[in-house]
């Protein structure tokens, strides 16, 4: 009984394991990774409600977190932390501007030559907007291929459910086959 308990603690307020099905975030995360997120970094937080008790640290920029999906969240998203509270977030010709600086991303990946108006679509051309106080803007490492705050806005930040530190397995389904030199890797 008590190590259900301490299970349940410890899922609940200090780290949670994901599995990444989608590759919006290669080349930092592969589909098939599984990841270790530390759920204590963000604050303490009341189960069931969202609600912070214990602050801890806000969010950084090129943070990695593990987020409920706006638009359903009985979804978890995981995307990589790009604008925060109060900056201006721009997007020009697929580069990242954060208050009118263009920002180096060296994990950012565009693999499609194509260039969309942002009135067709805005993957590679949005904003400028400012992100509101307690929310943050977020955007895949998979620029091209990446459903995120372009097109459904903001993350608030009682929505945060931890930040990703770790793969401790690593499964490629294709070649149905363990990608060892993963496994242990630190996310950055």
């Amino acid at each position: 009984m008590i190590a259900i308990v301490l299970a349940l603690f410890i899922r609940t307020f200090v780290v949670q394991a994901y599995k990444i099905p989608s590759g919006s975030m290669i080349p930092t995360l592969d589909i098939g990774d599984h990841i270790l997120v530390n759920k204590f970094i963000h604050g303490i937080r009341l189960p069931f409600f969202d609600k912070v008790v214990i602050p801890v640290a806000s969010p950084k920029r090129g943070d990695i977190i593990v987020f409920k999906f706006p638009n359903d969240e009985s979804k978890d998203f995981i995307k990589r932390v790009v604008g925060l509270p109060g900056e201006t977030v721009e997007i020009k010709d697929k580069i990242l501007y954060i208050n009118g600086q263009k920002m180096t991303e060296p994990y950012a990946l565009n693999d499609d030559r194509s260039m969309f108006p942002p009135t067709v679509n805005h993957r590679d051309n949005f904003g400028p907007v400012v992100v509101p106080p307690g929310a943050y803007f977020v955007m895949g490492d998979h620029r091209d291929h990446s459903l995120d705050s372009r097109f459904w806005g903001f993350v608030e930040y009682s929505k945060i459910r931890g930040k990703a530190f770790l793969i401790y397995w690593s499964w490629d389904r294709e070649e149905n086959w363990v990608r060892w030199n993963r496994i242990g890797s630190i996310v950055r």
